[in-house]
């Protein structure tokens, strides 16, 4: 029997993070975005799910509770659950800088506050089960590292605070490291604030397959980089280990990708790593064989579902419908792999 767990989920915010109206990469509409994800389709499997992020054009953060409802539905009439939900909490949108002035610290709290409010709106409507709040500093690495331990205590009580928030709603956090973001661009530096954080019941870590490899080679920090240029496959394979071991235990959400080993930006987002397209011939992971370190005992964590994360693919990528069969295909290996029953 195949595994049914865990719920196999695309995410919304390709068609958003480094697009820009007026561009060649306009942001690519909500309405849109769930026809391509329904359309995908191999060998009798679809996408189960969406993760989704709060804010425009998707989504107005104060939208009444009526649009929500609409939304809600919206996304259900496409056969699709809600998952994660990715909290407004960057400068220019509601929120500000994890590590800010105190005013900064309770716009940040504020976005997770509005966050929960939609995601018991979701749940309400029966269309959300499952899934985390996504966030991450919204702070620069350069910023961060004026005073290392202090602005790392002072995020820390930032999630902490907004943590607190996170439980008085029944929802988890789920804090995601990249090389861009100050106190969580290294491994270790992500191990330090989730211990500094101190709640492993409601603040855990989302790993990304495409923003971990980078962990690896220690871009932004490289004191604690694992391999060198030139790496074999049994260094790699040590490497791998010793990263997810030490974070694997925090990891309540996961995002399947793939990734280059090079950096990128577009449009006002930072550069982090480079998603590729699942069958991208440079592509450096084996998704099903890596995905493994981080999926064992993801249901004892909570986890019942997985997303793909594109963030920064083309439109004319997104758009194709063979994007989305091989996502869906390398989930599905994904899954069959390292699933469970339920």
């Amino acid at each position: 029997m195949s595994n049914n767990y865990p719920k196999l989920h695309n995410a919304m915010w390709p068609g958003l993070v480094g697009k820009e109206e007026g561009t060649d990469h306009p942001p690519i509409s909500l309405e849109r975005m769930l026809e391509l994800t329904a359309a995908a389709e191999v060998d009798g499997h679809k996408f189960e799910g969406v993760d989704y992020f709060l804010f425009f054009p998707h989504t107005d953060p104060d939208a009444s509770e009526d649009e929500l409802k609409r939304i809600a539905d919206l996304i259900a009439g496409y056969g699709l659950k809600v998952g994660t939900l990715v909290a407004p909490i960057w400068p220019g949108t509601v929120g500000a800088s994890a590590m800010g002035s105190d005013q900064d610290r309770e716009k940040f709290v504020l976005a997770v506050r509005k966050a929960c409010r939609i995601a018991k709106v979701f749940n309400e409507q029966g269309v959300r089960q499952y899934g985390n709040i996504r966030i991450d500093s919204a702070t620069g690495v350069e910023e961060w590292d004026k005073d290392p331990a202090g602005n790392t205590k002072r995020i820390a009580d930032t999630f902490r605070e907004a943590a607190r928030v996170a439980a008085d709603h029944g929802e988890r956090l789920a804090a995601e490291g990249e090389i861009c973001w100050g106190a969580m661009h290294s491994w270790k530096h992500m191990l330090n604030l989730l211990e500094e954080v101190g709640m492993p019941e409601t603040l855990g870590f989302q790993a990304d397959q495409a923003h971990t490899y980078l962990y690896l080679l220690g871009y932004n920090a490289e004191e604690h980089a694992l391999l060198k240029p030139g790496y074999s496959p049994e260094e790699f394979e040590a490497a791998y280990r010793t990263m997810t071991d030490a974070l694997r235990p925090w990891t309540i959400d996961f995002h399947v990708a793939q990734n280059d080993g090079t950096v990128h930006g577009t449009g006002s987002h930072s550069k982090t790593g480079r998603h590729c397209q699942a069958d991208d011939p440079n592509g450096k992971l084996d998704i099903t064989h890596t995905a493994g370190y981080w999926l064992q005992g993801a249901a004892d964590r909570g986890m019942q579902h997985i997303c793909w994360d594109g963030c920064m693919f083309s439109n004319e990528v997104l758009e194709s419908p063979e994007t989305w069969n091989a996502i869906l295909r390398a989930m599905l290996a994904v899954r069959e792999a390292h699933g469970w029953q339920v």
